[in-house]
């Protein structure tokens, strides 16, 4: 049964795998909410589904892409969109905004046990929050200045600000029947643009109720433009480009003197109308209409945009493989209990595995982007953890101890929940800063340098490992213990080699782009400590300065420095390389950072304080 062990679990995982690539049918009946979030439309400067419209705005609001309802139920991000969309008074009582901070929390004269609260609930409160957050931008408080409480506040009106817009984004949120509505419209150009022409004449007998009537059409209109959060109307024009897109506001106020509206405005008009008014049949035969214009019109290449990211979003590569890591992690570590092999097998096999879905997940998003792996933090957090699980099956497959299984499940699974964290703070694809746009150097510069996070990160947990099992029980053997000597030197020279090689490339890359090849930009000295670092390991290595626990003390410290690179100098607010302070990502930056000294305290006390008493104090030959 142990030969065949590991090959049933592979054959299982596989299955699992295999069960859910298969793309989502649309429901027998009701509303074809899957076909409506495939429909494309251009947002923070990219085409994309409405159905990333949907799970990036509830990431920013929630925390989640699903809606808790009662009675234990959930509600997917697509049908809670459709609901904002056209039945806004439905979607103010679903509970899609957190607050954890009790101040404020007392502030609206919420309940305390709570943490997710709906629109009617925080309602009563917003002119007391509209106060607060007015006071703290007219201090102009820098973000990193905030209090926990100013933070909270801003946050919470930011994301009220993005509600009210997905409110507004295909109709106001006011109208009960937008399809009649904006036929109503019509009527109203012709004698109201006829009054305002007999105003300005100096006419004493111009239709005041007709030029009313258009004001206040206009009115609304304009709200649409100014409000409205996603680009969702095409221009059909023959020689359309992503810059033709407009909101429905946009589309309104420049067509309304033609008394008459494009038809993906009243496409979308129609269905907000049959979703109000139930009929799931009328809205998606409207729904398969709209989609056969856009295909008319050529707009191919945006329907094949939204289908893949939505398949995309459907297959979640990057939380399977996050579930496998856990999973190998604990084979890994289970099999150091009686030395059982199978399970070492076992999990070598899965982590291979875990590696194809990792692959596959980054390949797609390089697809769908069109751009190199890494373009911002999100994706360098994918990316380093891709490059630990690489290289720990390179070093499973040299030394078969499940050293390499654990460090690398281990940093994989870490960086992938620093992603899904990364993907709170909004869409994950976002295009680059114009300053920061794509071309060779940058392509080449970010995989390498990123290659040289993730093999110094890999040297560290290695690291991490050789203290822990060294300090806290006595399975760390001279063998072992001069086995992951050797794993940690390997590791930091292929990390000396792509941190050396990314940042010369990104100098190359800042000439080209800023005209100078180093600043000293803190992004620029973060790459250049590492660099100085892992070569301080190599000398040290070298010259036989430090004994095996005083190299692994050395190699932990190399975490910190990171860790600083990768997030701290983010957080500065200063440089070319500022991205904006993450409150949260600092507390947990700065918790890493004593994890990684106590270890390094762990890793120099005197060998009597070990469990596994190694004659390890000697330099390192």
């Amino acid at each position: 049964m142990n030969r065949y062990f590991s090959l049933l679990l592979l054959g299982l995982v596989a299955l699992w795998l295999a069960a859910s690539v298969r793309p989502p049918a649309p429901p027998a009946d009701g509303f074809n909410a899957v076909e409506f979030g495939r429909l494309p439309v251009i947002l923070n400067g990219r085409v994309q589904p409405m159905d990333s419209v949907a799970r990036n705005s509830l990431l920013v609001l929630r925390g989640k892409e699903t809606v808790a309802l009662e009675g234990g139920k959930t509600q997917s991000a697509i049908d809670w969109l459709l609901e904002t969309y056209f039945k806004p008074e439905v979607s103010d009582s679903r509970p899609i905004f957190r607050i954890d901070h009790p101040e404020l929390k007392g502030m609206l004269k919420l309940g305390m046990e709570e943490k997710f609260f709906n629109f009617a609930q925080i309602r009563p409160g917003l002119a007391e929050l509209g106060r607060e957050a007015e006071r703290i931008e007219e201090a102009q408080i820098k973000p990193e200045q905030q209090t926990p409480l100013e933070k909270a506040v801003i946050r919470l009106q930011q994301n009220i600000v993005l509600h009210r817009r997905l409110k507004n984004s295909i109709k106001p949120e006011d109208s009960a029947d937008w399809a009649a509505d904006l036929k109503a419209s019509i009527a109203l150009v012709e004698p109201g643009l006829k009054a305002a022409r007999e105003r300005e004449a100096g006419s004493k007998d111009f239709d005041q109720k007709a030029l009313d009537a258009l004001i206040s059409q206009v009115q609304k209109f304009d709200m649409l433009k100014r409000v409205a959060y996603p680009l969702v109307i095409p221009s059909g024009t023959p020689d359309h480009n992503r810059d033709d897109w407009g909101t429905v506001g946009t589309v309104l106020m420049d067509t309304f003197r033609e008394g008459k509206y494009p038809y993906p405005v009243t496409a979308y008009a129609a269905m907000a109308t049959a979703y109000r008014k139930g009929d799931a049949a009328g809205f998606n035969q409207l729904l398969g209409e709209y989609r056969s214009w856009l295909t008319e019109h050529h707009y191919d290449p945006e329907i094949s945009k939204g289908r893949g990211e939505h398949y995309f979003n459907f297959l979640e590569p990057f939380y399977k493989a996050s579930v496998l890591y856990v999973l190998v992690f604990i084979l890994a570590c289970l099999s150091w209990f009686n030395n059982w092999e199978t399970l070492r097998t076992a999990g070598f096999r899965l982590m291979v595995l875990t590696f194809f879905v990792h692959t596959a997940g980054l390949v797609y998003r390089m697809v769908l982007e069109g751009r190199p792996p890494v373009t911002n933090l999100y994706s360098s957090a994918v990316f380093i953890g891709w490059g630990i699980c690489g290289l720990g099956i390179l070093i499973e497959t040299l030394h078969k101890n499940a050293i390499g299984s654990v460090v690398s499940s281990l940093g994989g699974f870490t960086t992938l929940i620093i992603a899904h964290h990364l993907s709170t703070s909004g869409d994950t694809m976002e295009m680059m800063r114009a300053v920061l746009d794509t071309n060779f150097w940058l392509a080449t510069h970010v995989v390498a340098v990123t290659l040289g996070y993730s093999s110094t990160f890999l040297a560290g947990f290695l690291a991490m490992l050789y203290v822990l099992r060294g300090v806290f029980s006595s399975s760390l053997n001279s063998t072992m213990a001069k086995s992951l000597s050797r794993m940690v030197y390997g590791i930091v020279c292929f990390a000396t080699l792509f941190s050396f090689v990314g940042t010369v490339l990104g100098g190359i890359w800042a000439d080209q782009s800023w005209g100078r090849f180093w600043g000293w930009d803190p992004k620029e000295n973060g790459a250049l400590m590492i660099v100085i670092w892992n070569a301080f390991y190599l000398h040290a290595r070298w010259g036989r300065i430090f004994s095996e626990k005083g190299m692994m003390a050395i190699a932990l410290f190399g975490n910190i420095i990171t860790a600083f690179s990768w997030f701290g100098v983010n957080m500065l607010g200063i440089g070319l390389h500022s991205y904006g302070f993450l409150d949260a990502a600092f507390r947990w930056l700065i918790l890493f950072d004593i994890t990684q000294m106590v270890l390094i305290v762990l890793a120099l006390m005197p060998l009597r304080f070990w469990r596994s008493h190694l004659a390890v104090a000697q330099p390192v030959a």
